[in-house]
């Protein structure tokens, strides 16, 4: 049996959370949609079951087949998990008479289980539902309460069955990593061994047995991802690597010289294909933010399959896909949680390209994949460049794109990047960059009227891109920046700066 957790997710917008947090603890996980969980238990310690904007009273609610794991399996439940196990096993479930949301404290915690050990009473936690457990299930135990939930936490005698009505997995929750590791760790006898080093090691395997003597495609965009994911490739097949950086035209100014330089004396094949012009004409005239994901997404897939024809017996196109791409791309891996993008690099591949898809960071956070990058002795200054989307500034000109546009928007995200770095404010920032907004202002300069381009400047924190606000950024620094851009880009008379978190707002305008 592997260290592996399995987390069933109702469609709660927390359950990347308890991913996060479980990550933290060294112990690997994945997420499943209820409805589709993997036919092989055997290969998992422990299960986690997530919270859910269904009420377990309404006809809709998600009603999983727990047979196969609670009582032979550890078993986590957090919210409507906590509900589902009380109204299907013999307890009561009912409307709050107020809804129960926000900071609470445990007014009573039943200290001598080990699920609370070093965890004090008056412990923070953060509540998110509207219905509350009037009556435990069978054989429940309360081990918990605040001063508005009774039974905050319970325990179901004679199994390793657990259950809070509070999120565990969120920053507001002060203990909350403590109390995963009470369960997963001194409960599930779960080992925290994931580390990056480990995940180097199996990842090559893996790969290395999975292409075997076969040829890889790998696109590179300069970026911390496909950077990580070319140095693990070439671990595994060496030569067998392909790289190929295409330039889309959409990419920061001077970006495409200065990314194929980046890549000298790291080893790998690297080809520079500059398809800027092909990009560019295939947009023009598109205003749709999906519409124009898309054309790239395809005419990325057509590049590349011109380039594969010239590689002899390419098999496979390896991506930097991580994590956050595939939940936003296609819900929490295909169960009942909200489309928010789509990614160019997420869905597979067209049937005329004849190539498999590899990918090798495919289940990686974002700080994740920094540190296994740090583990094989990546340069701190590539692993500590910013995220850039993979349709490059097409999402940050909102409307059509022209040549004129990417030329404008490029001058000024250069005067932005550059200026953060010589503040010594880069370092400060997860992800900034500039947006091209479709409208025109009005504007003098000297004696004379104008008519020009608005541009909005975005800087935000984050660890996964998950979540993030916007950062305080200097005033100085904002003044200096917006009077270069002015004086500097013809076609700008007027910066803005965003202050916007996500959610609700999302990283990109786009």
């Amino acid at each position: 049996m592997q260290n592996n957790v399995l987390i069933l997710d109702f469609g709660s917008q927390y359950t990347q959370l308890i991913a996060r947090r479980v990550r933290e603890l060294n112990i690997f996980c994945e997420i499943k949609p209820y409805n589709k969980p993997p036919e092989d238990l055997s290969i998992y310690k422990a299960v986690i079951l997530s919270g859910s904007p269904f009420s377990v009273r309404a006809e809709d609610a998600p009603h999983p087949d727990l047979s196969e794991i609670q009582g032979k399996v550890p078993l986590l439940a957090v919210c409507y998990g906590a509900q589902y196990l009380a109204h299907f096993k013999g307890g009561n479930v009912s409307p709050s008479n107020t809804r129960e949301y926000g900071r609470a404290n445990l007014s009573y915690i039943k200290s001598e289980e080990a699920f609370f050990d070093n965890i004090s009473e008056g412990s923070q936690v953060w509540m998110s539902h509207s219905d509350t457990i009037k009556v435990l299930p069978t054989n429940g135990v309360k081990l918990a309460s605040t001063n508005d939930v009774e039974n905050a936490a319970y325990k179901i005698e004679g199994e390793d069955t657990y259950a809070i009505q509070f999120h565990p997995e969120v920053y507001h929750s002060t203990d909350g990593k403590q109390l995963l590791e009470n369960f997963l760790v001194h409960i599930a006898g779960v080992e925290q061994t994931w580390t990056p080093a480990a995940f180097v090691e199996t990842t090559v395997d893996y790969l290395r047995e999975k292409i075997g003597d076969e040829k890889v495609i790998l696109g590179l965009s300069g970026g911390v991802d496909s950077s990580v994911a070319a140095m693990l490739l070439h671990r595994a097949i060496g030569k067998n690597l392909h790289c190929i950086f295409v330039n889309n035209g959409l990419l920061r100014k001077d970006e495409f010289p200065s990314v194929l330089k980046q890549y000298e004396g790291m080893g790998l094949n690297v080809k520079g294909v500059d398809a800027s012009a092909r990009f560019l004409d295939e947009l023009a005239g598109e205003s749709d933010p999906e519409k124009k994901r898309k054309i790239i997404g395809r005419v990325f897939i057509e590049v590349f399959d011109d380039e594969s024809h010239l590689v002899t017996n390419a098999k496979w196109l390896a991506q930097g896909t991580i994590y956050p791409d595939v939940i936003e791309s296609v819900s929490a891996t295909g169960g009942p949680s909200a489309t928010i993008k789509s990614h160019h690099n997420v869905g597979g591949l067209p049937d005329f390209m004849k190539l498999s898809v590899v990918e090798p960071l495919r289940m990686l956070f974002k700080d994740e994949v920094r540190r296994v990058g740090a583990s094989m002795g990546l340069d701190p200054l590539l692993l500590g460049r910013h995220p850039f989307p993979g349709p490059g500034l097409a999402i940050r000109i909102l409307g059509d794109i022209t040549r004129e546009k990417v030329a404008i928007l490029q001058e000024v995200d250069a005067i932005f990047i550059n200026g953060l770095k010589e503040a010594g404010l880069y370092d400060d920032v997860w992800q900034a960059g500039a947006m091209l907004l479709p409208v025109n202002s009005v504007g003098v300069m000297g004696d004379e009227r104008t008519y020009e381009k608005c541009v909005a400047l975005r800087a935000v924190e984050s660890t996964d891109g998950m979540t993030a606000d916007w950062v305080n950024l200097p005033y100085e620094f904002l003044q200096k920046t917006s009077n270069d851009i002015i004086n500097k880009v013809r076609g700008v008379n007027r910066v803005v700066y965003d202050i916007s978190s996500k959610p609700p707002a999302t990283i990109e305008w786009e």
